[in-house]
Parts: C-alpha cells; structure tokens; sequence
C-alpha cells in the first residue's frame, strides 16, 4: 500500500517549524510545493489503481522526489550556515 512520506519527520523538523522556515524563505516554500507534488505523483503510481505504470516510470518518479528532497536538505544547510 502506497504511504505518503511526512517530510517535516523526514527532515527532523516539526510541521510548525517547517512552515515557518517556508514563510520565512519563498525558495524554499517553492521547493517543498515541488516534493508534496511529486511525492503525490508517487503516491499515485504505487496505488493497485495505477495500471500501466512500468517500473522504469516509478522508479523516476521516486528519484525526482528524492532529488526535491536532496535541494530541500541543501537549502535548510545554507540557511543554518548563515
């Protein structure tokens, strides 16, 4: 069964923190926008309903998420660097 990944407990962050650090950084709001997007698209092509995803197509589609995710992490490190 597909589980949609909780980011902020990815990233040891609480929701609330999180969000702050969105309000306080619109490129880094834009970027988790990107991962909640791709991480629905995922979510998506591992669901019973989903026929005809290969896994070559998942498979890329997981790797765009964790790209999203490896430019989220980048960005929260300059942040904590300033």
């Amino acid at each position: 069964m597909p589980v949609k990944h909780d980011l902020p407990l990815d990233l040891g962050f609480s929701k609330e923190a999180l969000d702050t650090l969105k309000g306080q950084d619109p490129h880094l709001a834009a970027l988790i926008e990107k991962y909640t997007v791709a991480d629905k698209q995922v979510v998506e092509a591992e669901a019973p309903s989903a026929l005809g995803v290969t896994d070559e197509v998942l498979l890329a589609l997981k790797e765009k998420r964790l790209k999203i995710k490896d430019d989220i992490v980048s960005r929260l490190a300059s942040q904590a660097a300033r």
